[in-house]
């Protein structure tokens, strides 16, 4: 899984903004000129782009963008000793939590029964496992390890209540690593539409979501880079009103050999082998971030599979022969090739 805010780096390389053809639009004064900043955020660089009709205007909507995003991450990260996550883990609960740790806990309890357990914020004991070596045990103790560290996970356990959120066991952690990204996007897009801004898009890290289209009409096209050549793109997507997310297992390893890696089966509390690279296009950037890393889990077959019986979903999969699936209703996504 993507856990915990320092390994979404890994997944940056993957989503390559196209920004060719900015484009302008004519109004009554001011014409819509695009503006763009990146900063740091989130153990990340996060960029919000937009439309606009003067660097005032521009710098009023970039700012409130990178403050809701600044909110969020105060809720949601596991390192920072401030935030509210951290503290969770920690203590084991949070009393009168903040609508963003309540939000992301709920949505990942309800995604968590929507793919069967494979995405599971509870993983944090076990992957905590893998970061600090266990890959160098042998076989028999990464087994008895893995199986302990399993006993103090489940989703289903977390408890969620009226005035606190709390972890029912001693050593019991979550990570929103998998869906933090995707619901800041989310939110910074709302908050550049509270102020008035009509087109826009956030890249967090490579988690990206799209408010409108551009102003003459046209997509916001999106690069899927080759995982073995990142210099080459594998497809195109055209997106308005709509997220993106890639998780990918070639970039972050815990072992020289690449066989321990961060994208974690909650079920096995082992690596996930089946693929290379998992795309998802859905209308939500916490959802798309969330069923990127569940899909990767699950493998190809079942990953299809379950994503052409979701609504409003669509996805690329790459397997560990390079062979590429894609959902049924990928295609209309997908730009034409050059």
């Amino acid at each position: 899984m993507k856990y915990g805010f320092r390994l979404f780096l890994s997944v940056v390389s993957t989503l390559v903004l196209t920004t060719a053809g900015l484009g302008l639009a004519a109004c009554s004064s001011t014409p819509l000129a695009r503006y763009e900043e990146t900063r740091q955020s989130m153990g990340t660089f996060i960029t919000v782009s937009l439309y606009a009709r003067g660097e005032d205007a521009a710098g009023e909507a970039i700012t409130a963008a990178f403050e809701r995003i600044r909110q969020i991450e105060a809720a949601a990260s596991i390192f920072d000793e401030n935030a509210e996550a951290y503290r969770l883990n920690q203590q084991g609960i949070i009393a009168a939590p903040s609508g963003d740790l309540r939000r992301l806990i709920e949505l990942s309890i309800e995604y968590g029964e929507l793919t069967g357990g494979y995405f599971d914020i509870t993983v944090q004991p076990v992957l905590e496992l893998w970061e600090a070596g266990l890959w160098q045990q042998s076989p028999e103790i990464q087994q008895q390890k893995v199986s302990e560290a399993l006993q103090l996970t489940g989703y289903e356990r977390i408890l969620v209540e009226q005035d606190s959120i709390s972890l029912p066991e001693t050593g019991m952690k979550i990570t929103l690593g998998g869906i933090a990204k995707g619901y800041a996007a989310d939110e910074a897009l709302k908050a550049l539409k509270d102020i008035g801004i009509e087109h826009a898009l956030v890249n967090a890290g490579g988690d990206i979501s799209a408010l409108g289209s551009k102003p003459d009409g046209s997509a916001w096209v999106v690069d899927l880079a080759n995982p073995d050549d990142t210099s080459q793109r594998v497809a195109s997507f055209e997106l308005s009103d709509c997220s993106i997310a890639t998780s990918g297992n070639y970039e972050r390893y815990f072992d020289p050999d690449k066989k321990a890696h961060h994208l974690l089966n909650p079920h096995t509390g082992y690596s996930s082998s089946e693929c290379i690279s998992v795309t998802i296009i859905t209308a939500s950037g916490a959802l798309s971030d969330t069923l990127a890393t569940a899909v990767f889990v699950m493998g190809p077959a079942e990953g299809l599979e379950f994503i052409n019986l979701t609504d409003g979903v669509e996805a690329l999969i790459i397997d560990n022969d390079r062979v590429i699936h894609r959902s049924s209703g990928l295609a209309r996504f997908e730009a034409s090739s050059d």
